[in-house]
This record gives structure tokens, sequence and C-alpha cells, in this order.
């Protein structure tokens, strides 16, 4: 049994009242492992016919799924991105961002990537993710997690939200801010989380919150949406934090979090257009909780439109999501208008000219760069960049050395079926497939072409390797390897 903060119950007590009890026995229950589809790859329907695991539906997330005792972590199909591992509740927030291909999307604190490859799934290749975290340790794991997913349209940057607010005004029609927070609804799956809770509470945090909050607002366009989430149940972050938006920009309502067609007492269907997501089932949003104006002083009825998720009503922890509407009555302010493109002018060595020539995914000339002979796609962005802590801009390519072009591991978690001819396919059972994945010799059963051979699993690009005169050599990224 979690051994929780005595204010900390008393708090839960007041807010939960006869349910009070009914929570206290969600801690005797284990937490859920879930798993969410990589829909840029294939649709639930088609994962669910290949999956080695035993699944149970997410009610409320079309392409999320809980797992009991297997291993996911250590599948080929993990590391050919066709998954990403999630708390249930965590992956609602993203889920309900209404997201369109070709949109401008900022996750503002999107380590380590959990909602970030949501986002960038969801846009479908078209219009661009910048995904942000002030931490730049914690930015390298987004970016690796964005890439294995095969994100190809991205910024991956570590700053303050101050310093993109320069760059960034009135930009993003869609912004997700999972903020900072105390974590109490994260207490059963991870107890750590309380000692945090002690030493900091949720004033601490909700100071953040403060500071975070007006400046994603600033960078909404209008006419756009902001979904911010935490994985906590306290008042004082959650209500009073959207409270506090609402009395300060007269321009942002809420709106309501769920489908229109949906009740927190009911289902919705689930009307995806994109081939690549078939409908596959209804949403139940039965045990999604209302907003509590009365939690708060001063609390508008309003926030009855907020959603709450408890871990004794739902199958997952705990998460509290609002979703604001900017007026689009309000004058766009643009951020900084970028530079020239200098694709067009990109000397590529003979050998990188061959290579690209060989794929069979659009490659805009004009949204070509080189820096320090690394070739990267651009996304189409529209800012100029200059003075930010970049991690990636776009699509590593591969790198351009003495007489060879290499291509990028980016690059072939980012290629679908059908855009490299030149392929080695293993299925899922294959004991090379893990020695691949480890960066060991395998054997070459099947006859290749000379030169660079993208392996497979399933049909589902996981690295490159390289083969001459029968002979081949395992070019895994090593700091991606199994181990």
């Amino acid at each position: 049994m979690v051994e929780l903060p005595e204010s900390f119950k008393n708090r839960i007590k007041e807010q939960l009242g006869d349910e009070y009890e009914a929570y206290l026995q969600s801690f005797q229950e284990k937490s859920r492992n879930g798993l969410r589809v990589n829909t840029g790859k294939l649709s639930p329907v088609e994962f669910e016919r290949m999956s080695p695991f035993g699944l149970q539906e997410v009610p409320w997330v079309p392409n999320g799924y809980i797992y009991e005792d297997e291993r996911p972590a250590v599948h080929p199909y993990y590391y050919a991105g066709l998954y990403y591992l999630q708390e249930p509740s965590a992956m609602t927030p993203a889920s309900l961002l209404p997201i369109e291909p070709g949109d401008r999307v900022l996750d503002l604190c999107a380590a380590p990537g959990g909602k970030s490859t949501e986002l960038a799934a969801r846009l479908q290749g078209e219009g661009v993710l910048v995904s942000n975290d002030i931490s730049n340790s914690r930015a390298k794991a987004l970016l690796k997690n964005l890439e294995l997913f095969g994100a190809r349209n991205i910024l991956v940057v570590s700053e303050a939200p101050g310093k993109l607010t320069e760059y960034f005004r009135g930009y993003f029609d869609k912004i997700l801010v999972d903020a900072p927070c105390s974590g109490e609804g994260m207490f059963r799956k991870s107890p750590a989380i309380i000692k945090n809770w002690e030493q900091y509470g949720t004033e601490y945090y909700h100071k953040l919150q403060q500071e975070i909050l007006p400046q994603a607002v600033e960078m909404l366009k209008p006419g756009g949406y902001l979904l911010y989430s935490t994985c906590t149940f306290s008042p004082e972050e959650n209500e009073g934090s959207v409270q506090e938006v609402l009395d300060a920009f007269p321009e942002m309502q809420l709106v309501e979090a769920l489908p229109a067609n949906a009740t927190s007492q009911g289902v919705v269907t689930v009307s995806d257009t994109a081939e690549v997501l078939p409908k596959r089932r209804n949403c139940d949003y039965t045990g999604f909780d209302c907003g509590h104006p009365e939690w708060i002083e001063n609390g508008s009825e309003e926030l009855k439109k907020t959603i709450r998720l408890w871990p004794h009503k739902i199958a997952g922890e705990g998460h509290f999501i609002a979703l604001f509407r900017k007026d689009a009555a309000e004058e766009t302010v643009s951020g900084k208008k970028a530079g020239r493109m200098t694709g067009k002018n990109c000397a590529l060595s003979e050998e990188a000219e061959e290579f690209l020539a060989s794929l069979r995914m659009e490659i805009p000339r004009e949204r070509l760069q080189i820096k320090e002979e690394r070739l990267y796609l651009l996304p189409e962005l529209g800012v100029d960049t200059k003075g930010l802590r970049l991690l990636r801009s776009g699509l590593f390519l591969g790198e351009m050395k003495k007489k060879r072009f290499e291509p990028s591991q980016a690059l072939a978690c980012a290629l679908k079926k059908g855009e490299y001819e030149n392929c080695y396919e293993l299925t899922a059972d294959d004991p090379d497939v893990i020695r691949y994945l480890k960066c060991e010799s395998i054997e070459i059963k099947k006859p290749c072409k000379d030169g660079w051979v993208l392996v497979t699993v399933e049909g589902f690009p996981l690295g490159w390797g390289k083969y001459s005169q029968g002979n081949f050599k395992n070019r895994y990224l090593p700091g991606w390897r199994l181990m």
C-alpha cells in the first residue's frame, strides 16, 4: 500500500466525499501498462492483426491499449516505431487536441515525447510540429522518440517559453501544454513522486504554470486551440490555473474537451476520414469527471467544461484537461519572418545526389540544408530560428563524407513502404532481427543489390546495412542498439 501524506488525504477526502474510499481502494490495484499505436505507420486494426501481445483496448483512446506482463520495449516492433509505451490516462490530452494535417502545432513541455509522437502521427507528415523542452538532456530523449516514430516535419527546441514567444507570437494553430505539476495523479504508478510533492507542494508548480500559460496564449493564433493538462488533482493547479487564464485573457474561451457528441457518461463514434486510421470502435468516456468551480475561490461555471480522470473511475491513473479556443476576432501578430531557404544552392556531393535519386519520397530541393556535411530536409516553418537552441530542424537525411554518403537512422525510420527499393526483410520471430538490433553480424539469406540496404521487420524499417559482393555490414545506430 502506498503511504499517502495526511494533508493530501484530507484534501482528497473533502474533494471526493463518498467516493473517497473507492479512491483509496484503487491503490490496492496494479497500475496499468499502456501502448499507443503509431498511426503514422499503421492503423490500430493492422496492429491488432500482427500484435504478439495480449491487448485490452483503452476505451477512450482509439489507438490505445493496455497490456499485462509482456515486454513490448524489447520487441522489434518497438524499434520499428510502431507504438509508444504510455500510461493510459497520459494518452488522453494529445488525443483530445483537434489536430488536422497541415496545422502548425506546438508541444511546449514535450519531453520525453509521449504526446509529441502522437501529435506528429496525426499531422501525417504535413504542417509542422515544434516540440520544446527547457531541459536539454530531456530534449535529447524527445528527439530520439520523434525520430523513432518517423517524424519528418519537426523542430526540436530546448528553450524557456518566453524565448519561444519572441519567435512564434501568434503563430500556432494548436498548442499543447502538459505543464509541470505536483504529480498527484501518478502516486500509484510512481510512489517516489510523493517525496517531490512533500518537498515542493502545489504552490511551487502553480507558479510555474502561471509563467508558462501566458506565453502559450501569446503564441496561439486567433481561432486556434490550446489544450492545458496536468497529471495532478490539485484544484489550485487545475481549475485555478485555468481561471487565471480566463480572467487575464478575455479572448480565451473554454470549450468542451470531449467530442461534441460525447458525454462523460456515454460513447462517441470515432469518425476518422484518413485512410491510415480507419474507424475502429466507439470511444467510451464513462468515468470522466467534469471540472469543479466550487473547489476554488471565484470559480466560474465555465470550469465545468474541463475534465478530470481519477484512478478509481477509469483504467488508468490521473489527469486534468482543459481545452481553450482563442477568439478569432483578434488581429494576428506574426512571429519572426524567415530568411530565404538556401536549398536551391546546396552543393550536394555526387554520392548524395545518387542516393537521394534512389528514394521514392518527395524531397523539395528548396528545403534542403547542409550543416557541416550533414544534410537536412527542413520543415516548412516560415520563421527565422537563428538564436534558438535547436536540437533538430526537420529530417536529418545523412552525412556527406569523402566519396560516400551515409544515410541516417532518422531517415530509415521516416521511410514508408515502397519509398526505398533495396530492402532486406526479416520477420519478427527471426533470430537475426535481434542480432541486427544488437549491432551484431547477420547472414544475408536473400540476395540484395550492392550498396545501402534498408533492413525491415514485417516491411517496417529498422535501419541500414551496407552490402557488397555477398558481405553485409550492420550499420544500425549503435546508440539505439538493443541491450
